[in-house]
C-alpha cells in the first residue's frame, strides 16, 4: 500500500505557477513535478480561482468584518437582557 505524501504549499504553488503558464501539458509537468496530471489540474483550478482575493479591496472586507462583528455583539446583548429576564421570573440565581 502506496503511502500517501503531503506536499508543502510552495512545491503546490511551484506546479500551479508552472500550470498557469501553459508553455508546458499536464504531462509534461506531471513528469516533472512527479505527481499525477489530475493533481496539478486541481492545484491549477485552485490557484486561478484564489488570484481575485488577492486584488480584493481589503478595507471593504474590514468595513464588513466590522458590521458583522456589530452585529454579533447586539444579538449577544439581546441574549444577556433574555436570560437576565428568565432568571428573574424562574427565581434562579446566577
Amino acid at each position: 500500500m502506496a503511502q500517501r505524501i503531503k506536499h508543502t504549499a510552495a512545491f503546490k504553488a511551484r506546479a500551479a505557477r508552472a500550470a498557469l503558464k501553459e508553455d508546458k501539458t499536464l504531462s509534461e509537468l506531471a513528469q516533472e513535478f512527479k505527481v499525477h496530471s489530475v493533481q496539478i489540474a486541481k492545484w491549477k483550478s485552485i490557484a486561478s480561482e484564489g488570484l481575485a482575493q488577492l486584488f480584493e479591496d481589503k478595507r471593504k472586507k474590514a468595513r464588513a468584518d466590522e458590521e458583522d462583528v456589530e452585529a454579533l455583539y447586539a444579538q449577544i446583548g439581546k441574549l444577556q437582557a433574555k436570560l437576565e429576564f428568565l432568571k428573574k421570573k424562574t427565581g434562579i440565581e446566577g
